[in-house]
Protein backbone atom coordinates (compact mmCIF):
# COMPACT_ATOMS: atom_id res chain seq x y z
CA UNK A 1 0.00 0.00 0.00
CA UNK A 2 1.50 3.25 -1.04
CA UNK A 3 1.93 5.84 1.64
CA UNK A 4 -0.93 8.14 -0.19
CA UNK A 5 -3.46 5.39 0.36
CA UNK A 6 -1.94 5.11 3.42
CA UNK A 7 -2.88 8.29 4.50
CA UNK A 8 -6.49 8.50 2.72
CA UNK A 9 -7.85 5.49 4.73
CA UNK A 10 -10.36 7.80 6.17
CA UNK A 11 -11.34 11.04 4.97
CA UNK A 12 -12.56 13.89 7.33
CA UNK A 13 -14.13 17.53 6.03
CA UNK A 14 -17.00 19.53 7.56
CA UNK A 15 -19.23 21.91 6.30
CA UNK A 16 -22.16 23.82 8.02
CA UNK A 17 -21.44 22.17 10.94
CA UNK A 18 -21.69 18.42 9.89
CA UNK A 19 -18.65 16.53 9.51
CA UNK A 20 -18.45 14.00 7.40
CA UNK A 21 -16.34 10.99 7.86
CA UNK A 22 -15.53 8.69 4.83
CA UNK A 23 -14.03 5.37 4.67
CA UNK A 24 -11.69 5.67 1.98
CA UNK A 25 -10.88 1.92 0.62
CA UNK A 26 -12.99 1.65 -2.08
CA UNK A 27 -11.32 -0.95 -3.91
CA UNK A 28 -11.29 -3.51 -0.86
CA UNK A 29 -15.10 -2.34 -0.45
CA UNK A 30 -13.76 -0.42 2.62
CA UNK A 31 -12.35 -3.65 4.63
CA UNK A 32 -10.37 -2.67 7.67
CA UNK A 33 -7.14 -2.80 8.27
CA UNK A 34 -5.76 -2.00 11.52
CA UNK A 35 -4.85 1.65 10.21
CA UNK A 36 -7.97 2.01 9.69
CA UNK A 37 -9.81 1.31 12.43
CA UNK A 38 -7.00 3.79 13.73
CA UNK A 39 -7.52 6.35 11.47
CA UNK A 40 -11.58 6.21 12.02
CA UNK A 41 -10.80 6.58 15.82
CA UNK A 42 -9.02 9.54 14.99
CA UNK A 43 -11.22 11.19 12.92
CA UNK A 44 -13.84 10.02 15.75
CA UNK A 45 -11.90 12.10 18.24
CA UNK A 46 -11.15 14.73 15.67
CA UNK A 47 -15.28 15.54 15.26
CA UNK A 48 -15.34 15.32 19.29
CA UNK A 49 -13.46 17.98 19.78
CA UNK A 50 -13.70 20.18 16.72
CA UNK A 51 -15.63 23.72 17.43
CA UNK A 52 -16.80 23.76 14.19
CA UNK A 53 -18.97 20.29 14.41
CA UNK A 54 -21.99 19.52 15.81
CA UNK A 55 -22.68 16.33 13.97
CA UNK A 56 -20.59 13.56 12.17
CA UNK A 57 -21.85 11.79 9.20
CA UNK A 58 -20.15 8.21 8.60
CA UNK A 59 -20.42 7.09 5.38
CA UNK A 60 -17.96 4.39 2.61
CA UNK A 61 -16.75 5.58 -0.57
CA UNK A 62 -17.50 3.40 -3.50
CA UNK A 63 -20.10 0.91 -3.82
CA UNK A 64 -20.44 -0.35 -0.43
CA UNK A 65 -20.32 1.13 3.44
CA UNK A 66 -17.89 -1.49 4.28
CA UNK A 67 -17.62 -5.09 3.72
CA UNK A 68 -15.73 -5.66 7.28
CA UNK A 69 -12.50 -6.73 8.38
CA UNK A 70 -9.85 -7.44 5.83
CA UNK A 71 -9.31 -11.00 6.37
CA UNK A 72 -5.87 -11.58 4.96
CA UNK A 73 -4.31 -8.56 7.23
CA UNK A 74 -6.37 -9.27 10.37
CA UNK A 75 -7.81 -12.80 10.28
CA UNK A 76 -4.64 -15.06 9.17
CA UNK A 77 -2.23 -13.76 12.05
CA UNK A 78 -0.11 -16.45 13.50
CA UNK A 79 -0.51 -18.19 16.55
CA UNK A 80 1.21 -15.91 19.16
CA UNK A 81 0.03 -12.26 17.36
CA UNK A 82 -3.16 -13.81 18.60
CA UNK A 83 -2.26 -14.39 22.02
CA UNK A 84 -0.50 -11.38 22.68
CA UNK A 85 -2.93 -8.82 20.88
CA UNK A 86 -6.04 -10.88 22.41
CA UNK A 87 -8.66 -10.85 19.55
CA UNK A 88 -7.88 -11.09 15.69
CA UNK A 89 -7.18 -7.21 15.68
CA UNK A 90 -4.48 -5.28 16.14
CA UNK A 91 -2.48 -3.75 19.66
CA UNK A 92 -4.53 -0.57 19.72
CA UNK A 93 -6.71 -0.69 16.40
CA UNK A 94 -10.44 -1.80 18.28
CA UNK A 95 -13.63 -1.07 16.39
CA UNK A 96 -15.10 -1.15 19.90
CA UNK A 97 -13.71 2.26 20.94
CA UNK A 98 -14.96 4.37 17.77
CA UNK A 99 -18.16 5.45 20.03
CA UNK A 100 -17.15 4.80 23.50
CA UNK A 101 -14.63 7.40 24.20
CA UNK A 102 -15.22 10.85 24.19
CA UNK A 103 -15.46 13.73 26.04
CA UNK A 104 -17.79 15.98 24.20
CA UNK A 105 -20.53 13.29 22.97
CA UNK A 106 -21.88 14.36 19.73
CA UNK A 107 -24.03 12.29 17.88
CA UNK A 108 -23.32 10.45 14.77
CA UNK A 109 -25.23 8.89 11.74
CA UNK A 110 -24.09 5.72 10.09
CA UNK A 111 -24.85 6.36 6.13
CA UNK A 112 -24.94 3.06 4.87
CA UNK A 113 -25.02 1.22 1.67
CA UNK A 114 -24.22 -1.07 -0.62
CA UNK A 115 -22.98 -4.13 1.62
CA UNK A 116 -22.38 -3.61 5.53
CA UNK A 117 -20.64 -7.02 6.96
CA UNK A 118 -18.71 -7.97 10.08
CA UNK A 119 -17.53 -5.24 12.59
CA UNK A 120 -19.40 -2.75 10.18
CA UNK A 121 -22.67 -3.73 11.26
CA UNK A 122 -20.73 -3.26 15.04
CA UNK A 123 -19.64 0.43 13.75
CA UNK A 124 -22.70 1.16 12.18
CA UNK A 125 -25.08 -0.15 14.69
CA UNK A 126 -22.93 1.68 17.68
CA UNK A 127 -23.65 4.82 15.63
CA UNK A 128 -26.45 7.37 17.64
CA UNK A 129 -29.02 6.75 14.32
CA UNK A 130 -28.48 5.02 10.75
CA UNK A 131 -29.65 5.40 7.64
CA UNK A 132 -29.10 2.96 4.88
CA UNK A 133 -30.02 3.19 1.21
CA UNK A 134 -32.61 0.65 -0.07
CA UNK A 135 -31.13 -2.48 -1.17
CA UNK A 136 -28.40 -2.10 1.27
CA UNK A 137 -27.35 -6.19 2.97
CA UNK A 138 -26.11 -6.54 5.99
CA UNK A 139 -24.69 -9.61 7.70
CA UNK A 140 -23.05 -10.59 10.75
CA UNK A 141 -20.25 -12.76 9.33
CA UNK A 142 -18.32 -13.38 13.11
CA UNK A 143 -20.20 -16.84 13.79
CA UNK A 144 -19.64 -18.40 10.16
CA UNK A 145 -16.36 -17.33 10.61
CA UNK A 146 -15.93 -19.39 13.82
CA UNK A 147 -15.86 -16.28 16.08
CA UNK A 148 -18.56 -15.52 18.46
CA UNK A 149 -21.42 -12.58 17.20
CA UNK A 150 -21.83 -11.57 20.82
CA UNK A 151 -20.97 -7.89 20.50
CA UNK A 152 -23.35 -8.04 17.38
CA UNK A 153 -26.13 -9.79 19.62
CA UNK A 154 -26.03 -7.19 22.14
CA UNK A 155 -25.77 -4.37 20.14
CA UNK A 156 -28.93 -5.46 17.44
CA UNK A 157 -30.96 -6.27 20.78
CA UNK A 158 -30.02 -2.37 22.58
CA UNK A 159 -31.06 -1.29 19.57
CA UNK A 160 -34.80 -2.99 19.63
CA UNK A 161 -33.81 -5.94 17.58
CA UNK A 162 -35.53 -8.66 19.37
CA UNK A 163 -35.57 -11.93 17.88
CA UNK A 164 -34.19 -10.64 15.03
CA UNK A 165 -31.51 -10.20 16.03
CA UNK A 166 -31.09 -13.42 17.78
CA UNK A 167 -31.84 -14.89 14.38
CA UNK A 168 -29.34 -13.32 12.00
CA UNK A 169 -26.66 -13.82 14.26
CA UNK A 170 -26.78 -17.01 14.69
CA UNK A 171 -27.36 -17.98 11.04
CA UNK A 172 -24.75 -15.16 9.52
CA UNK A 173 -27.75 -14.83 6.96
CA UNK A 174 -27.65 -11.10 4.80
CA UNK A 175 -30.71 -9.45 5.68
CA UNK A 176 -32.03 -5.66 4.00
CA UNK A 177 -32.07 -2.67 4.97
CA UNK A 178 -36.23 -2.67 4.77
CA UNK A 179 -35.55 -5.76 7.04
CA UNK A 180 -33.76 -3.88 9.69
CA UNK A 181 -36.06 -1.09 9.52
CA UNK A 182 -39.00 -2.94 10.28
CA UNK A 183 -37.23 -4.74 13.35
CA UNK A 184 -36.27 -1.69 14.33
CA UNK A 185 -32.67 -1.54 13.86
CA UNK A 186 -32.49 1.31 11.71
CA UNK A 187 -34.01 4.70 11.72
CA UNK A 188 -34.72 5.06 8.21
CA UNK A 189 -34.40 3.31 4.49
CA UNK A 190 -33.80 6.19 1.88
CA UNK A 191 -34.21 5.83 -1.86
CA UNK A 192 -31.22 4.20 -3.97
CA UNK A 193 -28.84 6.91 -4.37
CA UNK A 194 -30.17 9.52 -2.04
CA UNK A 195 -28.76 7.80 1.80
CA UNK A 196 -26.57 11.01 2.45
CA UNK A 197 -29.13 13.41 1.73
CA UNK A 198 -31.41 11.68 4.10
CA UNK A 199 -28.65 11.64 6.56
CA UNK A 200 -27.33 15.53 6.16
CA UNK A 201 -31.35 16.25 6.59
CA UNK A 202 -31.45 14.34 9.82
CA UNK A 203 -27.56 15.89 10.93
CA UNK A 204 -29.00 19.39 9.69
CA UNK A 205 -32.75 18.76 12.08
CA UNK A 206 -30.21 17.30 14.99
CA UNK A 207 -28.30 20.61 15.07
CA UNK A 208 -30.96 22.99 15.01
CA UNK A 209 -31.40 22.25 18.69
CA UNK A 210 -29.47 23.15 21.31
CA UNK A 211 -26.00 21.57 21.14
CA UNK A 212 -25.65 20.75 25.23
CA UNK A 213 -29.27 19.46 25.26
CA UNK A 214 -28.02 16.84 22.35
CA UNK A 215 -24.67 15.82 23.42
CA UNK A 216 -26.39 14.84 27.59
CA UNK A 217 -28.69 12.65 25.43
CA UNK A 218 -26.17 10.99 23.33
CA UNK A 219 -23.85 10.87 26.35
CA UNK A 220 -27.08 8.92 28.22
CA UNK A 221 -27.85 6.49 25.36
CA UNK A 222 -23.78 5.36 24.93
CA UNK A 223 -23.10 4.71 28.73
CA UNK A 224 -26.11 2.20 27.89
CA UNK A 225 -24.56 0.76 25.25
CA UNK A 226 -21.28 0.84 26.55
CA UNK A 227 -22.38 -1.04 29.71
CA UNK A 228 -24.28 -4.13 27.40
CA UNK A 229 -21.28 -4.25 25.09
CA UNK A 230 -18.78 -4.75 28.42
CA UNK A 231 -20.98 -7.92 29.19
CA UNK A 232 -20.83 -9.57 26.48
CA UNK A 233 -17.46 -8.97 26.55
CA UNK A 234 -17.46 -10.82 29.40
CA UNK A 235 -19.57 -13.55 28.19
CA UNK A 236 -17.49 -14.02 25.16
CA UNK A 237 -13.53 -13.71 26.09
CA UNK A 238 -13.38 -16.95 27.97
CA UNK A 239 -14.09 -18.96 24.87
CA UNK A 240 -10.84 -17.52 23.23
CA UNK A 241 -12.63 -18.59 19.66
CA UNK A 242 -9.87 -16.56 17.84
CA UNK A 243 -7.38 -19.46 19.03
CA UNK A 244 -9.41 -22.41 17.42
CA UNK A 245 -9.35 -24.54 14.75
CA UNK A 246 -12.31 -23.67 13.42
CA UNK A 247 -11.45 -20.28 12.95
CA UNK A 248 -8.42 -20.67 10.99
CA UNK A 249 -9.88 -22.73 8.65
CA UNK A 250 -12.71 -20.50 7.75
CA UNK A 251 -10.46 -17.62 7.98
CA UNK A 252 -8.24 -19.96 5.83
CA UNK A 253 -11.50 -20.95 3.26
CA UNK A 254 -12.81 -17.50 2.94
CA UNK A 255 -8.86 -16.15 1.58
CA UNK A 256 -8.39 -19.41 -0.58
CA UNK A 257 -12.61 -18.91 -2.13
CA UNK A 258 -13.68 -22.20 -1.28
CA UNK A 259 -16.45 -23.09 1.27
CA UNK A 260 -15.26 -23.85 4.57
CA UNK A 261 -15.31 -27.50 7.38
CA UNK A 262 -15.82 -29.61 7.76
CA UNK A 263 -15.52 -27.81 11.61
CA UNK A 264 -14.35 -29.96 14.24
CA UNK A 265 -15.69 -27.95 17.12
CA UNK A 266 -11.89 -27.08 18.31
Amino acid sequence: MSTQEHDELVQYEVRDRIATIRLNRPHKLNAFLDESVKQLIAAMRRFDLDPDADVAVLCGNGRAFCSGADVRARQLRNREQMLKQGSPEGDGARSFDVFTHAVNWKPAIAAVHGYVLGMAVHISCAADLIVAEAGTRFQVTEVPRGLGGSHHLALLNFRGGGAFAVEVCLTGRFFTAEEALQANVINRVAPAGKHLEVAYELARQIAANPPLSIRSTVRSRRWYMTQVLREAELHLDPYKLHLTEDFQESARAFVEKRKAGPFKGR
